[in-house]
């Protein structure tokens, strides 16, 4: 199955009115960065046991291990959970950035140093959410 097809299966089979949140912000996100590559992870690990929620991702993002190793995942990415939606954002070493920047003004959000998490679209600031999408994919290193 193609990513494109995961994540449009993935957000079908959300119970309305998370579904249309998740539609939107797939769609906002496509917006910010329309050359971002896609991902989907369906939430399990190598031995096929759910160790997370599914998450559509959005970027690039390398991680680098302490061993040397390295790993591509996405850069941000977009989970349904059982109480809302949580936005990812992967990358900024400061693990204050998100709260200092942009948690004031998103309105009801906790924000933790890479999760924004809320209830419903209309909960939050959507144009505060979208700079804080944007500067998410624009990382380019650790640095924040």
């Amino acid at each position: 199955m193609q990513v494109k097809e995961q994540i449009n299966n993935y957000i079908a089979a959300q119970p309305e009115p998370k579904r249309s949140d998740m539609q939107a912000l797939h769609q906002l996100t496509l917006q910010v960065s329309p050359g971002a590559r896609l991902w989907f992870s369906d939430g399990r690990n190598s031995e096929g046991k759910v160790v997370s929620n599914p998450t559509i991702g959005y970027g690039l993002y390398t991680i680098k291990y302490a061993d040397g190793k390295t790993k591509d995942s996405f850069r941000v990415g977009l989970s349904a959970n059982t109480t809302g939606i949580s936005v990812y954002i992967l990358g900024i070493a400061d693990k204050t950035y998100l709260s200092k920047t942009y948690g004031k003004r998103l309105g009801k959000a906790s924000v933790t140093g890479y999760c924004i998490k809320f209830k419903t679209l209309k909960d939050i600031n959507i144009a505060i959410l979208e700079a804080a999408i944007g500067d998410g994919l624009s990382v380019r290193d650790e640095n924040r």
